[in-house]
Order: structure tokens, then C-alpha cells, then sequence
């Protein structure tokens, strides 16, 4: 399994969401709808999301510029372990500032179990994390969870950004901003994929958008330019390049010197 990073744009790149990747070995590339339940029905979920956690804010804190990345949650997560211990340990263990890391979680973890939810989210939120809604608008109770707990994002659902052009799913996108607005919560639209669709969203003063017109989930190598990972790998290559050139220019005064330079940089 690997992470792809899905960039976040508002106007210019503000962060990435660290996205689980399954290329098997004889089957493929397997979808996250397929792998994700299976995982989450045999616990699995617990190790993997643990894995995803800790290299996401491993990655993140390696970048030169200080973009968000945002996590992934399952409702199992919730249902077992410490997860606010989990999340401190990462954070203690990567030195990624708090206030970088986004936690997603969507409907399913707060119909089970919302007294428990909401007191984990409390403990999450205490750490100084983000927590956002994800795929806001498909559950039953949406507003009333906005209302049990205190959201730092809510993310629209791409169904709505796909059917822009109906009339019904524009109306609800900009009762959704509007609501953020209220709220004063920033709002992310999922799934944009054409020029008319973030024209139509612009327009509406949404905060931040996602989807392949953006960028597409790919290993962070991709965007290294944004991260400042590009920079580094200029500097990187200057300074190789210095290092290869002083030993042919002392290798007459001092051989010995020259030979221990080679060693060190090979």
C-alpha cells in the first residue's frame, strides 16, 4: 500500500489530502471502495489507519513550506484504541505543528456512539488539530451535528459538484456556503473536475476547491514544487555539484585529503 496526495486549492495550493493506495501485485490497482470496507470489517482499519497517520505527518512535516494535510478517519478508529493518544504520539513523533493536521470524518462516525464521538473530537480538538465534516449533505443529520459540535471545515459532497448544472444541487451548494458563512466556517467543494464548475463555485465565494482540475492523487514526488521540495532539490544538486569539483582542484596539494573527501561524499 502506498499515499497519494490530493492538492487543495484556493487560488494557490493550501495543502494536500494524504489519500491509501492499493497497487496489487496480480490484481492491480484496487479502488478504496473495494479495500477500505473489507478493512474496516476485519479491524484492519485500526493498523492501516495508524500507518496512513503517522507517514502523513511524517511527509508533512518534511515540506519547507508549511501546507495542511488532512487525514482520513474511520468510524472504527473511534470505536477502539486511544485516538487522541495515537494522534498526540504521531504529532509528537513527526514535530508536525498541530495546527497542520486536518482530521476528515463523515457521518458514520457520529451515528453509533455521538457522546462518545463527540468527546473523543473534543480531546482530538484539544491537541490542536482541525476536524472537518466530509461529504457533507448525504447523511440524515448533518445540521444537527454541526450544532453538537464545533466543525473547523465543512466539505461538500462531489454528487453536488457533479450535478452543478441541475438546479437543485446549485441551490444547495450555496445554502451550504451560505451556511459556512454563518457559521463562519471555511467551505471545500469536492470533485471539481471543469473550468464551469469552479467558475460556478468562485462565483459563490467558496472557500477552497478539490477534484482532477486541481491536481489528481499522486505520489507527493509530483508536486514537490509546491511543497518547497524543489527548491531543496536545486540546492541539494548545487552543493553535489561544488563537492565533485574541489577534489580535482586539490587533488595535487593534498591526495590524502582528496581521497577522504571522495569517501565521505560516495
Amino acid at each position: 500500500m502506498s499515499i497519494n496526495h490530493r492538492p487543495t486549492s484556493a487560488g494557490d495550493i493550501t495543502g494536500f489530502e494524504a489519500l491509501l493506495r492499493w497497487n496489487h501485485p496480480t490484481r492491480g490497482n484496487v479502488p478504496p471502495t473495494v479495500f477500505i470496507p473489507i478493512a474496516e470489517e476485519s479491524s484492519l482499519i485500526i493498523e492501516i489507519g495508524e500507518w496512513v497517520l503517522r507517514e502523513a505527518c511524517r511527509e508533512a512535516a518534511s515540506w519547507s513550506r508549511k501546507l495542511s494535510v488532512a487525514v482520513n478517519l474511520s468510524p472504527v478508529q473511534f470505536k477502539h484504541g486511544d485516538l487522541s493518544g495515537l494522534v498526540k504520539s504521531a504529532l509528537i513523533e513527526t514535530g508536525l505543528e498541530p495546527a497542520r493536521l486536518e482530521l476528515e470524518i463523515t457521518e458514520g462516525v457520529l451515528i453509533d456512539n455521538l457522546e462518545r464521538a463527540i468527546s473523543t473530537l473534543g480531546h482530538l480538538k484539544a491537541l490542536g488539530v482541525r476536524i472537518a465534516m466530509d461529504d457533507f449533505g448525504t447523511g440524515y443529520s448533518s445540521l444537527s451535528y454541526l450544532q453538537s459540535f464545533p466543525f473547523d471545515k465543512i466539505k461538500i459532497d462531489q454528487s453536488f459538484v457533479r450535478n452543478i448544472g441541475l438546479a437543485q444541487s446549485s441551490a444547495i451548494i450555496r445554502a451550504v456556503i451560505g451556511l459556512g458563512r454563518g457559521l463562519d466556517l471555511p467551505i471545500i467543494a469536492e470533485g471539481v473536475e471543469s473550468t464551469d464548475q469552479l467558475a460556478f463555485l468562485t462565483r459563490e465565494s467558496c472557500d477552497q476547491v478539490q477534484g482532477y482540475l486541481v491536481g489528481r492523487p499522486r505520489p507527493i514526488s509530483h508536486y514537490a514544487k509546491y511543497v518547497g521540495r524543489a527548491e531543496e532539490n536545486e540546492q541539494l544538486e548545487r552543493g553535489r555539484s561544488a563537492v565533485a569539483v574541489r577534489p580535482e582542484q586539490s587533488h595535487v596539494a593534498n591526495p590524502r585529503r582528496n581521497s577522504g573527501n571522495a569517501e565521505a561524499t560516495s
